[in-house]
């Protein structure tokens, strides 16, 4: 008799936890301090990841608001790297994305956020579509 014996494939570990929140400075800074919670709970480091977050909700907040709906926070770990994804619903406003972001002027007040994310993130982009949609996601190389 024959028996087919099945080996099981590793696959990397995948952590995911998904959120909307309201596009309000409240809904902003939930956002950061849930994904504090959430990679503290999974062992990882956060505070770079906290940052990006905190800027990626805020302008979610800012540029990408419609009233009425939410923007999505989305962290994923697959393997050694951290994925964040923030997502609203203003997809006709897109941000410059890697490399073409600017510096403000020396006295501007804002301005900054996609360059703290830039030195932050070792990868990062957007992702139109769909429509009304576009997300802005960063990743992290996590260090064991």
């Amino acid at each position: 008799m024959n028996q087919e014996v099945a080996h099981a494939q590793h696959t990397p570990t995948e952590r995911a936890f998904t959120v909307l929140l309201s596009p309000t400075r409240r809904g902003a800074r939930l956002a950061r301090l849930l994904t504090t919670a959430h990679l503290g709970a999974w062992g990882l480091p956060s505070e770079s990841a906290a940052h990006i977050v905190a800027e990626l909700a805020a302008n979610a907040t800012v540029h990408g608001r419609v009233k009425g709906r939410d923007f999505q926070l989305a962290l994923t770990v697959t393997g050694s790297t951290l994925r964040i994804e923030v997502t609203d619903t203003r997809g006709d406003s897109v941000p410059p994305g890697p490399g073409a972001v600017k510096p403000p002027g020396d006295d501007a007040e804002a301005g900054r956020g996609l360059l703290i994310v830039e030195a932050l993130a070792d990868r990062w982009g957007i992702v139109p579509g769909p429509v009304p949609r576009k997300t802005v996601w960063a990743e992290i190389d996590l260090v064991r």
